[in-house]
């Protein structure tokens, strides 16, 4: 197993439980808001050339929390990783936050 997938499969698994965080919308905004905008449409000038989600768009919002902890922790495409950088309830902050997007 690399790095990476380990990261991974820790954060799951302390996710798995309760991901009853509060959200973190100063984390978005320093995190995610210069892509996917500060109402999640993506529709900033970096969102736009990457074609990124509309975080508020039905897919994205029934995705569960363990997908949206893979997504955020791994990362995809040329999102990047931020296992490394962020606590298990950092992401969970996100993801909550995430979901008031909706």
């Amino acid at each position: 197993m690399n790095t990476r997938t380990i990261t991974v499969a820790l954060i799951l698994m302390l996710a798995i439980p309760v991901m009853a965080a509060k959200p973190d919308g100063a984390l978005y905004k320093s995190k995610c808001a210069s892509c996917h905008g500060a109402d999640g449409a993506g529709t900033t000038p970096v969102g736009k050339s990457m074609k990124i989600r509309d975080l508020r768009a039905p897919e994205v919002q029934k995705q569960t929390d363990i997908e949206l902890t893979k997504l955020i922790a791994g990362g995809k495409g040329k999102m990047p990783a931020y296992g490394k950088q962020l606590s298990t309830a950092q992401i969970e902050g996100l993801i909550a936050y995430i979901r008031t997007l909706k």
